[in-house]
């Protein structure tokens, strides 16, 4: 027979990934008692199967790739990585898939742990199915927030389901390299995995859909991108799709569009990411089961009053930097409302009100080159209807990227608004830039004019120069 154990709270937060670890964490220090409910690891997706273990396995490739182009150092690392020592390391920062350390942090946040699937039974109540059969009701007196993030879509191609494929999560966790590996996909995950994986031995042929890599960038990020991928020795293929796939034994076997026949080890589908929302009782509060949970900028969801859906499943940002952003807006709503104080009468920073997510967020994929990207695109800032203008540089003439690397090549780009003259999007593609990034998010962020960019003054000889160069050439109307 099933046990069922009723309890009250005043916020309940379903999923403990990183997102909800911090509504956890900021409804506890605002003093609501809280209760958190996971149905697999606490940590979540980042912890175990996306940002820490492929920055893992990347980060040494990226450092020998770096090491390679320097002379006096070229020729001590012109051998293979060591696969078994980086997939350890891998290991250790996954915690060997074990959530003991992030359940101790959640209990010293002072929040109630539910292991079990977390279900919606109508307002602001939570049926919980614990593992062993046990059932908790679980009422929220203000508010119950989703944040159970994102799942792996797999296309409806014909023989999927007999071939064992990967998908993000087999890709980070593998504990052996495949001979040769196909990845479908042109996005940060395949282009992510296609570098970790042919760095550590892989064969790696990469089918793409599209026109080129990394659509939601600059064109010319997925181009340089894409050179250093084939130089490495991967078969890049665009306007390519996969019609069929097949194993046989130890060997699956995709059919293009094209008419060809790719044999592999492994296939490695990067094809897209759906909310976690399918079995989460949606229904009993007059929404759809699997959709997108649409929100208002305190991460409410669009005609509720005590609902949050945060990170993730809202659609805004599919970044754990942005999900963790969310948490703490929400939590910050979520705690002045609970007090019944007007947000806007405490406000006065935004710091209920997610507005960067419109039109600062910050991305780094961390292929070789790297790709950084904040706000928006040309193309995008053209679709705004806004008069805008691109200022390009090519960093191999900045003194600091010549002495990061031999050979540097690399590319930045600056959107500016014509009419109030500042950025609305920045890009940098080259080795090390990813660290750059974070300067360019607060200039957009902040609608820091042109004019006063110029007082920014860059350390010399660093890569950040790049700033000096694009100024120079917006004034000079290059």
């Amino acid at each position: 027979m099933t046990e069922t154990e009723s309890n009250t709270y005043d916020v309940v937060v379903l999923g403990a990934g990183p997102v909800g670890e911090n509504v956890a964490d900021r409804t506890r220090a605002a003093g609501l008692s809280t209760a958190v409910v996971e149905s697999e690891l606490v940590g979540g997706e980042c912890s175990y199967w996306a940002c820490m273990p492929s920055k893992a396995l990347l980060r040494p490739v990226i450092a020998q790739a770096d090491t390679r182009r320097l002379p006096g150092l070229r020729h001590a690392v012109q051998g293979p990585l060591d696969a078994p020592a980086i997939l350890a390391r891998r290991d250790a920062f996954t915690s060997h898939w074990k959530d003991d350390g992030q359940i101790s942090w959640l209990n010293g946040t002072g929040a109630d742990f539910y292991r079990g699937h977390g279900r919606l039974a109508g307002e602001r109540r939570v049926t919980v199915d614990g593992p062993d059969g046990e059932r908790h009701e679980i009422t929220a007196r203000h508010a119950v927030a989703v944040c159970t993030g994102t799942r792996a879509v797999l296309p409806d191609l014909p023989g999927l389901d007999q071939v064992r494929p990967w998908t993000s999560r087999e890709a980070t966790s593998a504990q052996s390299v495949p001979g040769r590996l196909i990845v479908v996909g042109g996005g940060v995950v395949a282009t992510e995995m296609a570098t970790a994986w042919q760095a550590l031995g892989s064969q790696v042929t990469l089918l793409v859909r599209g026109k080129g890599l990394l659509p939601r960038m600059e064109p010319f990020a997925g181009e340089l991108v894409a050179e250093a991928l084939t130089e490495g020795g991967a078969d890049v293929r665009t306007a390519t799709s996969v019609t069929s796939v097949t194993r046989s034994g130890s060997t699956v076997v995709a059919l293009t569009g094209t008419g060809d026949r790719i044999e592999a080890d492994e296939i490695l589908f990067a094809t897209g990411r759906a909310p976690r929302t399918d079995d989460l009782g949606l229904d009993t509060v007059g929404l759809e089961p699997g959709s997108w949970l649409s929100v208002d900028d305190s991460l409410r969801v669009t005609g509720s009053k005590w609902l949050y859906g945060v990170g993730d499943v809202n659609h805004r940002a599919l970044l754990t930097h942005q999900g963790k952003y969310q948490a703490r807006v929400a939590g910050a709503a979520i705690a002045a409302r609970a007090a019944g104080v007007p947000l806007l009468e405490t406000d006065p920073w935004g710091a209920h009100s997610a507005t960067a997510d419109h039109r600062a967020v910050p991305q780094v994929v961390f292929t070789d080159p790297e790709a950084a990207s904040a706000g928006l695109s040309l193309a995008e800032a053209e679709q705004s209807g806004r008069r805008v203008r691109a200022v390009d540089y090519d960093l191999s003439g900045v003194a600091g990227a010549s002495l990061y690397a031999d050979g540097y090549r690399g590319r930045a780009r600056m959107i500016v608004d014509l009419d109030t003259e500042t950025l609305l999007g920045v890009t940098f593609v080259g080795p090390g830039v990813g660290e750059l990034i974070h300067s360019a998010t607060i200039a957009v962020a902040a609608e820091v004019p042109i004019d006063r960019l110029w007082h920014a003054v860059p350390s010399y000889p660093t890569i950040s120069e790049v700033w000096l160069r694009l100024l120079e050439a917006y004034r000079d109307g290059k």
